[in-house]
């Protein structure tokens, strides 16, 4: 157990006691426990969740680990996590490496729902971890709304979405887990497809199709520098909040007064546009530049070869591109800054896979 300082809302140093604690502890109901009619499935359900790109937090000044929110931009691509997921008459079969974080999930869905029978369950996220793909908020989407679907859909997808970013956890190197950072993009961005804008507290203010059909090419430069625990900690909480407290007016009119028009409209350059100038603002301007300034150097070569979208995902430090550049050009483009494709994908306009495989 930690005590860190932070940043508050009007940018007083404040205490933060950073706790760890047991699965199955903690767990925020958001006034979604009753009595439900719960009809499990006879068979396996199995659901594919795309990753996530995280553009953008809003404001940082409006979560921490014990409040999720803040708002934010992002989209989802096809690249997947899976979770299949059978009911069982008692206990709890988990075969996922990060065996805590579902473990917790399960116990907060089980109690929210009543579900008193038991669960196997078979996971595969994407291997990206820690690049900024969002691979905790993705498999915990799938897992969540596999579990749903096999006790007969109690919940809806929003109400998911809300028990998971209020329950959204992390492990800790003693095996423990720990509330984490999320702004809800992630879980909106996987539900539904496309691009996603949330406002505070989780909530989904706008999704539409995004790039249909082009390209999109995952670059994760080298750096010495962590993405995860507390040196993520200490750059949300003090230089991104003190960065986002001059700029988030900034940021939320360039996404209703730019953004949003550009998506309506299909316009990947002027999008691109957007996403390049919010590169330099507020909380994204301390992630681009916890990894040094080699990632700006990177990007803007990128950007002035003419590559239409280019913009670094969550706290880094694996950038999009997406382009109607053949993947050839890409790659030299690429090769002459001394970097190479990592991943090449598109953009998951439709979400979830959710499939049912009934006992014969």
């Amino acid at each position: 157990m930690a005590t860190m300082k932070i940043r508050g809302g009007d940018l007083d140093l404040v205490e933060y006691e950073f706790a760890s604690f047991t699965p199955g502890e903690n767990i925020r109901f958001c006034d979604l426990k009753k009595d439900y009619a719960l009809l499990p499935v006879a068979g396996t359900v199995t659901v594919k969740a795309p990753a996530r790109i995280h553009l953008t937090v809003l404001d940082m000044n409006r979560f921490s680990p014990d409040r999720p929110g803040g708002g934010g931009v992002g989209f989802a691509i096809k690249t997947y996590c899976t979770a299949e997921v059978a009911c069982t008459a008692s206990g709890l079969d988990i075969d996922y490496s990060r065996e805590p974080i579902l473990r917790h999930f399960v116990e907060v869905f089980r109690d929210v729902v009543g579900y008193t029978g038991g669960f196997r369950i078979r996971a595969q996220d994407h291997m990206h971890e820690h690049v900024g793909l969002g691979s905790t908020s993705t498999i915990l989407t799938a897992v969540a709304n596999a579990l749903n679907t096999a006790v007969g859909s109690p919940l809806t997808p929003d109400q998911l979405r809300l028990l998971l970013g209020n329950n959204f956890v992390e492990e800790t190197e003693a095996g423990n887990i720990a509330f984490g950072f999320e702004t809800g993009v992630g879980p909106a961005a996987s539900t539904y497809g496309g691009m996603t804008v949330m406002g505070d507290e989780l909530t989904l203010i706008y999704q539409h199709p995004f790039a249909e059909g082009k390209q999109v090419y995952i670059v994760i430069p080298p750096s010495d520098v962590s993405s995860a625990g507390e040196k993520e900690f200490n750059l949300l909480m003090n230089k991104a909040r003190t960065l986002d407290y001059r700029d988030r007016t900034l940021k939320s009119y360039l996404i209703m007064m730019d953004l949003i028009p550009a998506l309506e409209q299909g316009d990947l350059t002027k999008i691109g546009d957007v996403i390049w100038e919010i590169e330099f603002r507020g909380s994204k301007r301390a992630e681009v530049e916890h990894h040094g300034f080699e990632i700006y150097r990177y990007m803007a070569a990128l950007r002035n070869a003419g590559l239409e979208f280019v913009g670094m995902s969550s706290v880094g430090p694996a950038i999009a591109v997406i382009t109607d550049r053949p993947e050839e050009e890409v790659a030299a483009i690429l090769a002459s800054l001394g970097l190479q494709i990592a991943i090449v994908t598109g953009i998951d306009n439709e979400g979830l896979k959710i499939q049912v495989e009934e006992k014969v």
